[in-house]
């Protein structure tokens, strides 16, 4: 386990492994003028079900860590550090040290150090193969830099980035329709996915962190939102100020393979999918509308594909709360 942690370091880190609790230097951020720390916490739902049916731990990580630093990284923070939970039946060393290697392999992607973390062992309540994972992180940000809804303007353009797949998000329907309901294995060959659908659904969660941080940079960014829980429109909705409305246009992308294949065979709404769904969406970005063809090209060369999704533009009602809405049908 140490030799993944330490790759997941920063200059700012104090110490090792073993200590009660994880140092990190803070008159590192005597630099700002006003630093603001940034927190933000989650896990990884029932996505850990199909890693321990697998028995692959290794990639675990990576959606712990997307999952929370890329909800830090909507306001403009950086991600300093995070500390992770490992709650298990019975305490496998390998099993432990593969999803350690994960989270730690993910920091290391974000530019987050991972300084600290518990694993728990609980007989009784978890099974000897069965475990959870949660993990904390904490970035800074500017406060003249910080983003969010007081940023957005009517006008501005909407900007999809692609997500890796499902993420971390919906997977008690996933499950509930592929496997319970239809009775595929996991094993299973899906020629629309192009290898079995247990590789598809452990695909894991990409980490948006330093590339929006990078496009932050090098455009002016208002705002972003990270599609988790809830789908595309509920969660840019959560960073449109009252009297705007964001309207996205599906005729703008096709989703994957594995979305199409949730919604045929679980008969499932259009609009109860994209509420559960990412739809191939994983995270937004909402900027001038003069910089999104700058904002595209930057993220083609940071390796991210993206896209035009739509605008905002003022509400019938100004004194309606923020909102966004998917309009049209997909592409293909």
């Amino acid at each position: 386990m140490k030799q993944w942690v330490a790759k997941a370091s920063r200059p700012e880190v104090l110490g090792g492994l073993g200590g009660f609790a994880g140092l990190f230097d803070a008159s590192a951020l005597t630099r700002y003028r006003r630093p603001l720390l940034a927190t933000s916490t989650d896990g990884v739902g029932t996505k850990v079900a199909l890693a321990q049916k697998l028995d692959v731990h290794h990639t675990i990580g990576f959606d712990l860590v997307g999952m929370v630093v890329d909800d830090l990284v909507v306001c403009g923070a950086e991600p300093l550090f995070m500390t992770d939970y490992v709650c298990i039946g019975k305490v496998v060393p390998e099993t432990v040290a593969a999803i350690v290697r994960g989270i730690a392999e993910a920091c290391a992607e974000a530019g987050c150090a991972l300084i600290g973390g518990e694993t728990a062992e609980h007989p009784g309540l978890l099974a000897p193969g069965e475990y959870d994972v949660a993990g904390a992180a904490t970035g800074v940000v500017e406060a003249d830099e910080l983003l969010g809804p007081d940023r957005v303007r009517a006008g501005d353009a909407v900007l999809a980035i692609a997500s890796s797949g499902l993420h971390s998000n919906g997977y008690s329907l996933v499950r509930h329709v592929l496997l319970k309901q239809a009775g595929w294995e996991l094993g299973r060959q899906v020629p629309e996915f192009g290898r079995t659908l247990g590789e598809e659904l452990l695909e894991p969660t990409k980490v948006y962190a330093k590339a929006c941080l990078e496009l932050a940079r090098r455009v002016e960014i208002h705002t972003y939102a990270h599609v988790t829980g809830g789908g595309l429109a509920a969660n840019l909705a959560r960073v449109i100020p009252a009297g705007l409305h964001a309207r996205l246009e599906r005729s703008t992308w096709t989703p994957p393979a594995v979305f199409q294949t949730v919604g045929e065979v679980g008969s499932i709404e259009r609009g109860e999918l994209e509420r559960t769904l990412n739809m191939g969406v994983g995270m937004v970005a909402v900027l001038p509308a003069e910089q999104a063809e700058s904002a595209l090209r930057a993220l083609d060369e940071l390796g991210l594909r993206a896209w035009s999704l739509g605008s905002v533009a003022a509400a019938t009602d100004p004194k309606a709360p923020g909102s966004a809405a998917l309009v049209g049908d997909y592409a293909g």
